[in-house]
């Protein structure tokens, strides 16, 4: 696939999908709850989705100044030069691009474990894990420096593997899909929930890493499929004190301050 033929622009792909899918978990979550605590239900009265919301467009922006070609640019012109695995080998398109799509659902985990792993990486990562509430606002809630960082490394993947740039668009689609849907509190039923678990990851899956037990925080590291948790044995199926008693968040930020727009931006630089 070249340029020529994508049907639209591809920010204009990928901003269209991330509305609908917002929008369809947002309503659901309203009509549906998974867990009805006051922090959830008075998410949309409260200043946490407009500093969560603020933090995505904050990021968007600074990735598209400082990395305006993404990564789906980036597998183009990696195309374009002949760099990369697949532009070495000859690899049916269709079979390059699904590998490069279980590649990078990879090196998202492993970036993932890392940031939790690395003490720099931590200091910004744990912006995301400040939020004392859990809905599909977290998803977007990642400091413009771990969106940065995030795209080079993305980008140094696709340019490893020749990666198809069809397949960079359906992974970064997908990517940001489930990860609204598996942050949604949104209700499943269990046997849905038993049964999609054992191949992507769910809302009640990844809530569990964002308990505020340290052992629990540093597990279910997976967004897209669940089989890397399993594999490395980072999985914890359920909560100790269950999904209702669970704290959310870190012990270290509660109140008021993890939902200012300015305190999380400079959370990283806080010597705390």
């Amino acid at each position: 696939m070249n340029a020529l033929e994508l049907p639209l622009p591809e920010p204009v792909i990928r901003l269209g999908s991330f509305l609908i899918i917002f929008v369809i978990l947002a309503i659901f979550e309203l009509t549906s709850p998974r867990l009805e605590r006051p922090e959830m239900l008075a998410a949309l009265k409260s200043r946490r989705w407009f500093t969560n919301v603020s933090v995505l467009i904050i990021s968007s922006v600074s990735l598209r100044i400082i990395f305006p070609v993404a990564a789906v640019g980036t597998a183009f012109w990696a195309e374009t030069q002949g760099w990369g695995l697949f532009n070495q080998l000859a690899i049916p398109g269709f079979l390059a691009g699904i590998v490069a799509i279980v590649v990078l659902d990879f090196a998202v985990w492993f970036e993932h474990v890392l940031s939790h792993k690395l003490p720099w990486l931590w200091r910004i990562h744990r912006m995301h894990h400040s939020d004392t509430g859990f809905d599909v606002t977290t998803a977007l809630r990642f400091h413009p420096l771990e969106i940065v960082l995030s795209m080079f490394w993305k980008a140094a993947i696709v340019i490893a593997l020749g990666a198809p740039a069809w397949s960079v668009l359906v992974f970064e689609v997908v990517l940001n899909g489930t990860a609204m849907f598996n942050h949604s509190n949104v209700a499943l039923p269990l046997w849905v929930d038993r049964l999609l678990r054992k191949f992507i990851v769910t809302p009640d899956m990844h809530r569990v890493h964002h308990s505020s037990t340290p052992a629990e925080t540093d597990s279910n590291y997976g967004f897209n499929l669940s089989i890397w948790d399993r594999l490395f044995s980072t999985y914890t199926q359920q909560p100790a004190a269950g999904h209702e008693g669970m704290e959310i968040g870190l012990k270290a930020y509660r109140g008021k301050e993890p939902s200012g727009l300015w305190w999380i931006l400079k959370l990283p630089f806080a010597k705390r």
